[in-house]
Parts: C-alpha cells; sequence; structure tokens
C-alpha cells in the first residue's frame, strides 16, 4: 500500500500531469484538499472510490483515513493544489506516516507562479534585470516568518518575488519592498490562477493595494513583485542563443577558407 501525495497544479484540470491523472485513476481511496483542487479532477477517480474533502477535516483524521486504508490494503491519491512542496502542509502528514511505517511518494504538481506566468505570457527572469525568483509569503495569522525571511531582507536581493497568501498585508509589502523596489516597481496580482474566473490586477507598489481593495479581492491571489514584469522593456537577449556565444552544443565554427 502506498500513499501518492499528487500536485494538481493551480486549478485548471488540464494542467494536472499525466502520472497523477493516472494514479488518481487507479486508487479506491481519493484525499483532495477540496477548497483549493477542483471536482473535476478527483471526478476521475475509479468508480465507488471512498473520495473525501479533506479543507474541513483535521490532521488526525486526515490520517486516521490513511490508517484505515493502509489496513485494508487499499492505495490512497492525497491531492494537494499546486505542486506539494510549496505550502502543501505535505511534511506533517509524511512525518506521521515515517512513525507508521506508511510508504509514500509524491507526483509534482505545476505551481500557481508558473501557471500564472505562463497566462501573463511573461518570463520572470530578464537578462540583467532579474535571474532570481523567491517563492514566499508574509506572516498574518499563519505560523511566523523564520529570521532573516521578512521582505525587507529578501527585497534587497532585488529578485522577482512571488509572494503567497498576503493578499490582505499589501500595505506591509509596500511598506517593506518599497525603499528597494521603488513605489513604482512593478506589482500583478494574480487571483485563482487556472481556474474559469481567473483575473490579473495590474499596479505598483504604490497603487496595488486600492486597485485589488475595489476588485474585492481577499482570498487566493498570488503577488508578483519585480522589475521583470515591466512591459514591453528594452533588455539584452539571453546568451544562450546568442551567434557569439560558444558552448558545448553549439562549438565554434570553423571558418571556411577561400
Amino acid at each position: 500500500m502506498t500513499v501518492h501525495f499528487i500536485g494538481a497544479g493551480p486549478g485548471d484540470p488540464d494542467l494536472i500531469t499525466v502520472r497523477g491523472l493516472k494514479l488518481i485513476q487507479s486508487c479506491p481511496v481519493c484525499l483532495y484538499a477540496g477548497s483549493l483542487v477542483p471536482e473535476q479532477i478527483v471526478a476521475a477517480a475509479p468508480e465507488g472510490a471512498r473520495v473525501i474533502d479533506t479543507a474541513p477535516m483535521t490532521l488526525d483524521e486526515i490520517i486516521a483515513e490513511i490508517k484505515d486504508a493502509h489496513e485494508k490494503g487499499q492505495n490512497v491519491a492525497r491531492v494537494h493544489s499546486g505542486d506539494p512542496s510549496i505550502y502543501g502542509a505535505t511534511a506533517e502528514q509524511m512525518r506521521r506516516l515515517d512513525a507508521l511505517g506508511i510508504d509514500y511518494d509524491v507526483t509534482p504538481g505545476v505551481p500557481a507562479f508558473a501557471a500564472a506566468a505562463a497566462a501573463l505570457k511573461t518570463e520572470l527572469t530578464i537578462p540583467e534585470v532579474a535571474q532570481t525568483i523567491i517563492v514566499t509569503r508574509t506572516a498574518m495569522k499563519s505560523s511566523a516568518m523564520p529570521n532573516n525571511e521578512d521582505l525587507d531582507t529578501l527585497g534587497k536581493s532585488g529578485a522577482t518575488l512571488a509572494i503567497h497568501l498576503s493578499i490582505r498585508n499589501l500595505r506591509e509589502i509596500e511598506r517593506q519592498l518599497a525603499p528597494h523596489y521603488g513605489s513604482d516597481c512593478p506589482v500583478i496580482v494574480a487571483y485563482r490562477v487556472g481556474w474559469p474566473d481567473q483575473s490579473f490586477i495590474h499596479g505598483t507598489l504604490s497603487t496595488i493595494a486600492e486597485k485589488v481593495r475595489a476588485a474585492k479581492i481577499t482570498r487566493t491571489a498570488l503577488v508578483f513583485v519585480g522589475h521583470a514584469l515591466k512591459p514591453d522593456q528594452d533588455f539584452r537577449d539571453s546568451a544562450l542563443y546568442d551567434a557569439d556565444h560558444v558552448h558545448v552544443l553549439r562549438p565554434k565554427r570553423k571558418t571556411a577558407k577561400a
């Protein structure tokens, strides 16, 4: 018996991996985070499968369901939104399974920041503008941020920031990041990425809070901050395809003799 942690992607049922879908189709037990995983994805579970929305459940209740499946020799599809490695609350489940001696594996999924960048038709790493992406969040009602992971510290890098779980904290984001990025730095709020009602709000550090307030968005949104988000900006081409850039797969061409 194996528990399969599966990243279902950000919302669009087409964005689950082939492996993840096949596992759901094969497991007699399917536990899914119903607040973020669409029902169309778990509808692929076999006929007669035990399909449970874990959104209202506690960790103990979830583990109890897994233990019951383990005793029956039934594989479990444990379906999370996005990619399980990012704010998936999987580590605590794995710790419990390790203690119980229950086998598990992980199938990755498309993270929300990647799906949002695709929908926006933008690259988050622009030559000589930003070559680093930081995925982070801010501390509100959830657990505190570790030392040296506050936005003031991370903002000193100038990297493109993908800030999760912080849509109600935009004023604090502006306060901590404006000294490093400037008040006119582009900000994009990606709401319900991958769902039919997805939308994007474009602004700057100084304007985004009011725009989001006017749109009445209070949850399920990702906040991008960074100069790589500037539309139509002038930047140098990557060296990757530069005719003068020589590498192992494109060695220097010999000059033809006259």
